[in-house]
């Protein structure tokens, strides 16, 4: 997509990405910018000097693209609990959140703690992306994330049984590895998110 303001004739929807630390949320941003707007690479998105050092997303950051139907406006929300705060305020605005969760580690405290937070300063839709797909051999392990993924929504008063869940990989879309875990999955990622947020 080429550099310049993006035409506002599209709705316009807040967005956000949360989840546990290292389940893949700077990525899954970084890999739908690719698909969907101005890529911005993991290291653009993740500026600020501490957290590339640390390799982790302490600040909100940032960026846009659009689909289709609508504009976006993305916040990547940290994942460390020191750092909930600043993503409380980040998703104090949000019309949605794409919930990032690690296939391979499954729900883990800052997912809880997100979806809590998502549900207390009223975040009313989510959508999961289920990553790292690919380093799960295991269908039925998958399955189990899939479900505990779905319990914990609803338990939060989320409809965990509506919930959209795509499963693919953000490394493989950035790396251009697997297609079906990678560029389809995000852009079926969106397709969800465009309906149900």
């Amino acid at each position: 997509m080429a550099k310049g303001k993006f035409e506002r004739t599209k709705p316009h929807v807040n967005i956000g990405t949360i989840g546990h630390v290292d389940h893949g949320k700077t990525s899954l941003t970084a890999a739908i910018t690719k698909y969907f707007g101005e890529y911005k690479r993991y290291d653009q998105i993740d500026a600020a000097p501490e957290e590339k050092a640390r390799g982790i997303t302490i600040s909100t950051a940032h960026v846009e693209y659009e689909t289709a139907n609508r504009h976006y406006a993305h916040v990547d929300c940290p994942g460390h609990a020191d750092y909930v705060k600043n993503m409380i305020t980040g998703a104090a605005q949000m019309d949605g959140a794409i919930l990032v969760v690690s296939a391979a580690d499954g729900p883990m405290p800052q997912t809880r703690e997100h979806i809590l937070l998502a549900r207390q300063v009223g975040v009313p839709s989510i959508v999961v992306f289920l990553n790292k797909v690919d380093q799960v051999d295991d269908a039925e392990l998958l399955e189990l994330v899939e479900l505990e993924v779905r319990e914990l929504l609803t338990k939060n008063e989320f409809p965990g049984d509506d919930i959209p869940i795509v499963k693919g990989s953000a490394l493989a879309a950035l790396e251009d590895s697997n297609k079906t875990i990678g560029e389809d999955a995000i852009r079926e990622l969106m397709a969800q998110v465009d309906a149900y947020i």
